[in-house]
């Protein structure tokens, strides 16, 4: 999981980011927000899943990006909202947290970000 506070959800925008951070040849799976049309003309293969026809296809989703901001809302309550000079830290940190997770610890990290 990468995160990074950005300036506006323009293609050319999340194009850069992408594929500073993505592996050629790799499956990049996104909802159907227009601004993710520029990803179609990458260096790795862009599938769109679109919520209002179905969760996913088969084993492929968006739920673990989902699972993230989830975690980080839930996170965030605990101070009743920071300052927005302090949330590029608070994301960075939430990061952290849902990188170093593992299936024998998600449980004991979930219930320490509340």
């Amino acid at each position: 999981m990468y995160t990074k506070v950005i300036p506006d959800v323009k293609s050319k925008t999340l194009k850069a980011i992408v594929d500073d951070h993505v592996v050629p040849d790799s499956i990049v799976y996104s909802d159907t927000l227009g601004s993710y049309s520029g990803l179609d003309v990458s260096a790795f293969k862009h599938r769109r899943i679109n919520h209002s026809k179905c969760f996913g296809e088969e084993k492929n989703h968006i739920n673990g990006i989902e699972n993230f901001w989830n975690q980080a809302k839930r996170h965030l309550r605990r101070f009743n909202g920071i300052q927005a000079a302090h949330f590029p830290l608070f994301l960075k940190q939430c990061e952290w947290r849902f990188n170093r997770h593992t299936t024998k610890t998600a449980a004991r990290s979930t219930n320490s970000m509340d």
